[in-house]
């Protein structure tokens, strides 16, 4: 038996492109920022690229990022700022997240989002920092790491962070997200597999240059990527290079992923402003 195949009328064939091309260029993009709020002096390369060079140092920028839209102001991630982590890691040029984001302009009551790419202590102990933000976190993460108690159940999680975001949870301010390749908000879309934690997560984000992936500690420098070397902090290596490969395939053109903790974003994306570089 075969099936008939009925044509589509000129005229409607006209009306779904118009339709499609009126959804694109109404699709919201976003202007995308690395804010860097401190320095992490002499740091082992050894603990970023698996393989590397014993012997090798670097001074890796901690930061944040902002996708400002017109209608959000969302983070990914939120940095550190309790003391006990400051006077561990004796940052240099540290200021607190909150007051880096107004080096692009943005105040912190002005956070709507944070997406959270992982539990780690540099990227999620300062969510609190910023009042009136709603949290995004893979479920399987926040599950896997925070007991229902609000106790941390993993050593990778410290335990004031997670007491912190169980407060938030209760509050009905934080999101689960359940899975991979799930938009979050317009525009932004989350992916998951880099397997730097349990279920670390990554994000694309649309912009006027096209679609830029936010990689977070799923690629912690430039280097990863051209080398095709694993993050040396990961739960499963080959899971991390599908990551890396799978980031190159999102993204609009390789200059748009943006590694975790790589200084040189600051010099590719020089702006007045030498801690903050807008990505395009």
């Amino acid at each position: 038996m075969t099936r008939r195949r009925i044509p589509i009328s000129a005229s409607l064939a006209a009306i779904l492109l118009a339709g499609a091309t009126v959804r694109a260029q109404t699709a919201p993009t976003y202007e995308v920022y690395a804010i860097r709020y401190a320095t992490m002096p002499a740091f082992p390369v050894r603990g970023l690229i698996a393989g590397a060079d014993t012997s090798r140092r670097m001074d890796i920028a901690m930061s944040v990022w902002l996708l400002r839209g017109n209608s959000r102001n969302v983070l990914v991630d939120a940095g550190f700022y309790r003391d006990k982590f400051v006077q561990r890691w004796k940052p240099a040029g540290f200021v607190q997240p909150s007051e880096a984001v107004r080096r692009a302009g943005i105040r912190p009551e002005d956070v709507t989002d944070i997406i959270v790419s992982h539990v780690h202590w540099d990227h999620v102990d300062g969510v609190d920092l910023f009042p009136n933000a709603r949290v995004w976190i893979q479920k399987d993460e926040y599950e896997h790491y925070v007991a229902p108690d609000g106790t941390s159940r993993d050593r990778a999680m410290d335990p004031d962070d997670a007491k912190m975001l169980a407060a938030l949870m209760s509050r009905g301010r934080v999101n689960q997200i359940k899975g991979d390749s799930t938009e979050i908000i317009p525009g932004i879309t989350v992916f998951t597999g880099g397997k730097h934690t349990f279920a670390s997560q990554y994000a694309t984000v649309r912009t006027d240059s096209g679609t830029a992936v936010i990689a977070s500690d799923n690629l912690y420098l430039y280097e990863n990527l051209e080398q095709h070397r694993p993050i040396a902090q990961t739960l499963d290596s080959l899971s991390n290079l599908a990551a890396q490969a799978r980031m190159v395939r999102l993204a609009s053109a390789p200059r748009l992923i943006v590694p975790g903790h790589d200084p040189a974003v600051f010099v590719k994306f020089a702006t007045p402003a030498s801690q903050v570089a807008r990505i395009r």
